[in-house]
């Protein structure tokens, strides 16, 4: 039975992620900072499912982490997130500094303590979660944005780097999902949280986990080098269709 990691498994996307891979048979490590969640989340999956609390903003914890894995086949480098929403003039440095730890360094970090592992599995998926905004911008949100493309320019020198190594390398870009993650983004305010989605049916973690699965589980030969995922409402990072009357055809 071949052994999944996932980072920022302990709710949205990564938990997703982790049950539907446990559904494919994939015995699953679930990694992330609340242990709490973390063991609320293996008790559900079951006994293909253990914890191992990381922060990937610590070098240490994440090599901690790699130690404790004998073997890994899928790396799913999920764990980052957003901070804040002014324009640049008005940024906050700290802010800044953690996205760019959290969703630059600490995916590379994961990537650097595995890649021996995953090498010697003879079959690795490296799937790194960016976003849309890795790919695009949008206002007053430079500093996310930033690392998400700093994000996606590793993925793709990482492709490049491991060409002809018995690994795949993959990403997928979501543009809007109902999770946590604008919650956290704007410090605990659900209410401007809920705006994010005003008029309109974002993705789900399940929907994002599902494109995951599908990209881990083609033929040895096949790569999905890179897949974006929208709701119908939405075009691009910026430009939504929001619905006049908030259903945002969720009936349907």
């Amino acid at each position: 039975m071949s052994t999944a990691v996932v980072t920022g498994a302990s709710s949205g996307i990564g938990a997703a992620t982790a049950r539907r891979l446990a559904a494919e048979g994939f015995e699953v490590v679930l990694a992330a900072r609340r242990e709490e969640r973390l063991r609320a989340l293996a008790e559900e999956i079951g006994e293909r499912a253990r914890v191992h609390v990381t922060d990937v903003t610590d070098a240490d914890s994440v090599e901690a982490l790699a130690d404790a894995v004998d073997k890994c086949a899928v790396l799913v480098a999920n764990a980052g997130g957003a901070l804040g929403f002014e324009p640049v003039a008005e940024f906050d440095e700290g802010q800044w500094r953690w996205m760019w730890d959290a969703n630059v360094l600490g995916m590379a970090r994961t990537v650097r303590a595995f890649l021996p592992k995953l090498i010697a599995s003879g079959d690795a998926r490296i799937v790194v979660v960016t976003s849309i905004a890795g790919h695009q911008s949008y206002p007053n949100g430079a500093g996310y944005t930033s690392a998400k493309h700093a994000a996606a320019a590793v993925v793709d020198t990482l492709r490049v780097e491991l060409l002809g190594q018995p690994v795949r390398v993959i990403e997928i870009a979501p543009g809007l999902v109902d999770t946590e993650f604008s919650t956290v983004r704007f410090e605990g305010d659900a209410e401007r949280a809920s705006e994010v989605y005003k008029g309109l049916r974002p993705l789900t973690g399940e929907d994002v986990a599902d494109a995951i699965a599908y990209a881990v589980t083609r033929p040895w030969y096949f790569t999905v080098a890179r897949m974006d995922l929208f709701p119908r409402a939405q075009a691009n990072a910026r430009d939504n269709y929001r619905a006049p009357d908030e259903a945002g055809g969720a009936a349907r």
